[in-house]
């Protein structure tokens, strides 16, 4: 499990602002494949439905969700690539 101090730390970041569902939840399952297990990555988002649907992809697939903010009209993931591929 991530510690809350290591969310800034994020190695990659995926900009998805600007975009709606379910763009964000395609680029983020595309990022997860580039990256190594792991791995933090940051997502910039400005659709509320993110709010639902990042929190469902992390858990259906496995992945850690360390850290979720947000503030005026964007919000922020960092989420880790689980350590294994099942």
């Amino acid at each position: 499990m991530m510690k809350d101090g290591d969310a800034n730390n994020a190695s990659y970041e995926l900009d998805t602002r600007g975009l709606l569902c379910p763009e964000p939840v395609m680029m983020l399952h595309k990022k997860i494949r580039e990256v190594p297990a792991g791995a933090l990555i940051r997502v910039l988002a400005t659709d509320p439905s993110t709010t639902r649907d990042i929190p469902k992809f992390c858990n259906f697939l496995g992945h850690e969700l360390v850290k979720h903010s947000h503030s005026a009209d964007e919000y922020i993931y960092v989420i880790c690539k689980k350590s294994q591929s099942t």
